[in-house]
């Protein structure tokens, strides 16, 4: 008996190891397959695609021209291992839209889905209801586009507040030194929008609801990327280089990013 059952237990796992390493094997020419089938640039289009409407941005009122330039950044900061591995989430600002729209979005971009839809101020310099003036300089109060990311949670005059470090040159590298954090703020919110027929405004910082404030800082803390877009002709970023990022995820057929296809 114990001669038939050990044979049974050995037959078990040969038949295992055969399985594991088919389907070692099946992914691997799966994954090869992908990138075959895809030119660089196809695959960059693909994930972006994949994100957008999985995640359902369109109809949550986010442009998808906006979130291709937020995803190509959050790729291509992630090529120059600007990001941890494990970072996920991506928040985008779009202030080319009334301030009396949700016009703040964090996404999960590997699990694709919507985490947050808010409001958002931006800087007194910049406008009223629509911001249409921008600067990276002292005591201009104004919001500035481009890239940042995420860094320490501190509590400050606006209480519980999350510092940012801005990546483009010329257009946000200023903003410690500014002191542009997100934080909450009491002129963010429909109270606001009913009173005054827009939001308030900060000193060049993108304030949130206090309701919310809790909830973004949690989710976007700890070196995540965030994206500010406005119209001005002037903005360029090298992380807005598509052909980099395409390549990045050709090459980097293992990282989450691919994972998610």
């Amino acid at each position: 008996m114990k001669k038939h059952l050990g044979g049974f237990i050995c037959t078990l796992l040969i038949l295992s190891i055969t399985t594991i390493s088919w389907k070692s094997a099946n992914i691997n020419h799966t994954t090869g397959d992908l990138k075959r089938g895809f030119t660089a640039r196809e695959l960059l289009d693909k994930y972006i695609t994949n994100v957008y409407e999985s995640a359902h941005l369109q109809e949550s009122g986010l442009a998808s021209n906006v979130f291709e330039k937020a995803i190509t950044g959050f790729v291509n900061l992630k090529a120059s291992n600007k990001l941890p591995q494990n970072s996920s989430m991506l928040t985008v600002i779009d202030f080319s839209k009334s301030s009396c729209e949700k016009r703040m979005w964090i996404i999960d971009v590997v699990s694709k889905a919507l985490v947050l839809n808010t409001w958002v101020a931006h800087g007194q310099g910049s406008g009223e209801d629509m911001a249409t003036r921008f600067s990276d300089k002292m005591n201009s109060h104004k919001s500035s586009l481009g890239f940042y990311l995420t860094n320490e949670v501190y509590y400050g005059d606006n209480g519980r507040s999350l510092k940012l470090d801005g990546l483009d040159a010329g257009f946000n590298t200023n903003a410690r030194a500014r002191a542009i954090v997100i934080h909450a703020a009491d002129y963010v919110g429909e109270n606001s929008i009913e009173q005054q027929g827009r939001l308030g405004r900060s000193f060049g910082c993108p304030a949130v609801a206090p309701e919310v404030a809790d909830q973004v800082i949690d989710a976007i803390k700890d070196k995540t990327v965030l994206f500010i877009n406005g119209n001005n002709n002037r903005y360029y970023s090298k992380y807005l280089d598509e052909e980099l990022a395409a390549n990045f995820l050709t090459q980097d057929v293992n990282s989450n990013i691919f994972a998610s296809l």
